[in-house]
């Protein structure tokens, strides 16, 4: 089916982009526009910025940028009518859609397929589980004797798998869906002839990704068979990646922005007990070693996780490399141990919602405190024990990226372990030192190129050439960034940018082939009466000049108020000095442009092969430098020869 235009127009026009990226990543306000993390890269200094003004965002640690829809599409791997659909499902707006045309049919891909048959099978599963005499008798009474209620199943959409051996299949086939994409999904299993439910006989956990949409099932056996497993997942398939996948994410991304922290639990029935008692800033690493890439997707919503442990010594114990893992990504990390034999899923039941959420609160500990609380008392009377304890507490303090924050738990554990704080810091140094030692070598030696002098030669001109095509490239730069931000402002009496630029500048040809794409739109653009925004660019632009655009119009550092309001020292601001900023810019492009037609006659003079052809060029040449001195003087230039 394809989505109207009207209603495309009506998505786009409902858009706020900061509202759009909040579901998914924390914002946090700078000057007049909003940073965080990049959700695309593994950093630790924000270089993702958003526009609200220009609706557009950009990373400039990855070079991604576009609008809201380009985000949705980059960061969930969407096409582009899926994220149209998931904008007008959280706009509220009703799409209509053409009939899907038979080759419509062909061109769709797998991906599409894939959620098409999992919302398919999730359906099916809720209906076993409501309608089914199985379903109601096995699936049902093993949810209600859990606890759990109508509204959290539902909300859960918890469902049931009959022990037929084939049901889904068969039903699955029968509404037109065929073998391989129900393969492909991983709910069903093929030996040699015979295929049977991957699932069968379990109650079912739907698993979302961040846009709410099912890309898998975890699946929980009700028999005390102790051949087969308790949990069964969905294999790994073209949406399903379970080292990428927090449970419970897509409900938890905005109680956690709201919050500030977020809670970690290891299963399904957490998570879903939780939320039933209030709780739902919580997610839950599916019983898996937590991987690198499920702390980035909790990061971009919050930088604060608190990890709720069983009380279960051994297991906590086994659970530690997670912290350390989190430690590694930045997170500040608190831990929470909840009382022998319970876990989160029982001890939120026993206590009620209130109480539950005092225990986390008073027994919350920062993770120096809570590791040593967990070893020490072990290794009293112990030296040997307490000195390997020590070590693992600093290994632990040496993940973290920031020396600082390094720095003020050294401190701590210094006091807490009744150990002078040199001894720990020396440590500390140790163990990064060697950690550096083991990267640097895992690299490798550098490669240094081998040349013949006249190849180094060669080399050395080529160097210079590329520094100053690079100079050139940025005064072209700076004029066209001027022209698409400010165009339309005035410079003087009723005389917009673009005009005073276009006056100068003439019919320029711009050595950037984008700039040049760019500067030819804008004044095609006019004489069409078109209003040449940003967003026109972004609509009409070749791909690589809508990219350009982004960057254009995107500030990575703002300038604070502070030096005007706090300390009164006046720091005037681009538009307010345009006229005279666009004069020195264009003189410095003009100055650009001679340094480069300098070496370009310096090359024609060394090749020349008559005295004529030489006399020529050096002509050119003090030419050249005449107006290489004169531009010089203008800019405050001071230039030898």
């Amino acid at each position: 089916m394809r989505i109207l235009q009207k209603n495309i127009d009506e998505i786009k026009s409902r858009i706020d982009i900061v509202d759009v990226i909040s579901d998914f990543i924390n914002l946090k306000k700078s000057g007049q526009a909003y940073k965080a993390l990049s959700p695309f890269t593994d950093e630790k200094t924000p270089s993702f910025f958003v526009v609200p003004s220009k609706g557009i965002y950009k990373c400039f640690s990855s070079g991604k940028g576009g609008d809201a829809i380009s985000f949705i599409m980059e960061y969930d791997g969407l096409s582009y009518t899926e994220a149209l659909k998931y904008l007008a499902g959280k706009y509220g707006i009703e799409i209509e859609e053409r009939e899907i045309t038979e080759e419509d049919i062909k061109a769709q891909n797998e991906r599409e397929s894939l959620f098409i048959i999992l919302k398919y099978a999730t359906d099916y599963f809720i209906s076993n589980l409501r309608n089914s005499d199985e379903g109601k008798s096995v699936g049902l009474t093993y949810f209600k004797n859990r606890g759990l209620t109508e509204e959290i199943i539902e909300k859960f959409e918890l469902g049931y798998s009959l022990e037929a051996w084939d049901d889904l299949y068969k039903a699955a086939i029968k509404q037109g869906f065929g073998k391989d994409i129900i393969e492909k999904a991983g709910l069903i299993i093929k030996k040699e002839e015979k295929v049977y439910d991957r699932f069968r006989g379990r109650v079912i956990f739907p698993i979302y990704n961040q846009t709410g949409k099912v890309i898998a099932f975890g699946a929980r056996t009700l028999k005390k068979d102790t051949k087969q497993p308790k949990y069964v997942n969905s294999p790994e398939t073209e949406i399903y990646h379970k080292s990428n996948v927090l449970y419970g994410v897509h409900m938890a991304k905005g109680p956690i922005r709201k919050a500030d922290n977020c809670f970690l639990v290891e299963g399904y029935t957490d998570v879903i007990s939780l939320h039933q008692v209030g709780i739902e800033n919580v997610v839950s690493s599916s019983g898996t070693s937590l991987t690198e890439e499920q702390i980035r997707l909790v990061s971009r919503y919050s930088e604060n996780i608190t990890v709720l442990f069983d009380g279960d010594p051994a297991g906590i114990k086994a659970s530690l490399r997670g912290i350390d893992m989190l430690l590694a990504g930045g997170q500040n990390v608190k831990a929470v141990v909840l009382p022998e034999g319970h876990d989160p899923d029982s001890y939120s039941k026993e206590l009620g919602g209130y109480e539950f959420r005092k225990y986390l609160e008073e027994n919350a500990h920062d993770f120096i405190t809570f590791k040593i609380n967990l070893f020490v008392n072990e290794a009293k009377g112990d030296p040997v024990k307490k000195a390997a304890t020590i070590r693992d507490i600093v290994e632990s303090i040496s993940q973290i990226p920031d020396p600082i924050k390094r720095t003020v738990y050294i401190k701590e554990s210094s006091v807490l372990l009744d150990i002078d704080e040199s001894v720990l810091m020396t440590e500390l140094n140790k163990i990064i030192l060697k950690a550096r030692r083991k990267s640097t070598a895992a690299a490798g030696p550098p490669i240094i190129p081998i040349m013949a002098d006249t190849v180094i030669g060669q080399k050395l001109e080529e160097d210079v050439s590329d520094r100053l095509n690079a100079v050139l490239r940025r005064k072209e730069r700076e004029i066209i960034r001027s022209l698409v931000r400010y165009g339309y402002k005035e410079v003087a009496d009723n005389v917009y940018l673009y005009q005073y630029l276009f006056d100068e500048l003439g019919d320029v040809k711009f050595f950037t082939p984008v700039y040049e794409e760019i500067y030819n739109m804008f004044k095609n653009g006019l004489s069409k009466d078109e209003e040449m925004e940003a967003g026109y660019f972004l609509e009409h632009g070749s791909e690589q000049v809508k990219s350009e655009i982004v960057d254009l119009i995107t500030d990575k550092y703002a300038l604070s108020n502070k030096w005007r309001d706090k300390y009164n020292i006046w720091v005037p601001r681009e538009e307010e000095i345009l006229s005279s900023k666009s004069y020195t810019d264009i003189e410095r492009l003009n100055y650009a442009y001679i340094k480069k037609l300098i070496r370009k006659n310096l090359t024609e003079l060394k090749n020349a092969g008559s005295k004529d052809d030489q006399q020529k060029y050096q002509i050119i040449h003090m030419e050249l430098k005449k107006t290489e001195k004169k531009i010089a003087s203008v800019l405050g230039i001071v230039i030898s020869g």
